[in-house]
């Protein structure tokens, strides 16, 4: 869990630094791509060197089964389009705030489909998360308009809510077929992210057919405009996705979103010294409100309630 939340606080700053004067000079199009082939390729090395061990991993090789690792790659092709849709509609801090919806709904997909059950506490906590993150990105009245936030039209809204939907579904979904059987980790994974590899390429060559192929097919300037910081970038984009797929089949999509939730937090933080953001008390109190939850969340029940302690047996 420390490494993912380590590799989710660089996401944000090394993004930032990968910018020139606020603008990208390579395409962003292409690091989720190399960021899938970097995944493929570790999992792929890790893969034959487990096969070249005296005991093989098991792996399951019907299509059948390898199939239904091309739905979260449908799912994420279509959250990333309805994301574009969404902002269309909507300012990117009314999206950002929207996009805390995916807290509960992950808790929601939890129960419904892993039928993982969780305390009245716990259910709690997952919302007073939500509100603690949504409060953190709320800027007061004297940094913008009053009127600005939640004053977009209402497909804006219900947009925002199906890219929120999405986003938990895929994880979710990611989840069960991790721990659906005991295949090894880096064989799932190469099923995982060949699909990535394809639709990412695909949307690379969409990309090209809807410019009318200006600049040239995707291949010959894939690497333009790229620094030692943009391939930090992939690199660290990778490693968070192997990262996931760890949390995946060891432990769960909650410790996930609260990985993700305190990474985003400390991102913030650092921001105030990094890049001269100015704390707000709505950063305070959302860090305060999250630790809060946190603390909620994951605190063994003898902590909250007295067991009762067995009496002695006496004999008679």
């Amino acid at each position: 869990m420390q490494w993912y939340l380590v590799a989710a606080l660089l996401t944000g700053i090394l993004t930032t630094l990968s910018q020139s004067n606020g603008k990208y000079k390579y395409d962003y199009a292409t690091i989720p791509f190399l960021a899938e082939l970097f995944k493929l390729s570790f999992s792929s090395f890790f893969l034959w060197k487990e096969c070249q061990s005296s005991s093989p991993p098991r792996m399951t090789k019907e299509w059948r089964s390898i199939r239904l690792y091309l739905v979260p790659s449908v799912i994420y092709l279509i959250h990333n389009n309805v994301q574009f849709a969404t902002l269309t509609y909507v300012d990117p801090s009314t999206y950002q705030i929207m996009g805390n919806l995916k807290i509960v709904t992950t808790g929601i997909l939890f129960r419904l489909v892993l039928k993982r059950k969780l305390s009245n506490l716990q259910w709690m906590a997952v919302v007073l998360l939500a509100v603690g993150t949504t409060t953190s990105q709320v800027k007061g009245c004297g940094d913008a308009p009053c009127d600005s936030l939640f004053s977009a039209p209402f497909q804006g809204y219900m947009l925002g809510i199906l890219s929120a939907c999405l986003s938990a579904l895929a994880g979710v979904y990611t989840e069960y077929l991790m721990k659906k059987n005991n295949d090894s980790l880096y064989w799932q994974n190469v099923q995982l992210y060949t699909f990535g590899v394809i639709f990412n390429m695909g949307w690379l060559i969409y990309g090209d057919f809807k410019a009318g192929f200006e600049r040239g097919p995707w291949w010959q300037r894939i690497f333009n405009g790229y620094s030692i910081t943009t391939w930090m970038v992939v690199f660290n984009l990778g490693s968070t996705g192997l990262l996931v797929s760890w949390l995946m089949k060891y432990s769960d999509n909650i410790v996930k979103v609260y990985s993700t939730s305190m990474a985003m937090l400390l991102t913030m933080v650092l921001s105030v010294y990094l890049f001269n953001v100015r704390a707000t008390l709505q950063l305070f109190l959302g860090i305060v409100i999250c630790i809060i939850s946190l603390q909620m969340y994951f605190m063994p029940v003898n902590m909250l309630v007295e067991l009762p302690q067995a009496l002695p047996v006496t004999s008679k």
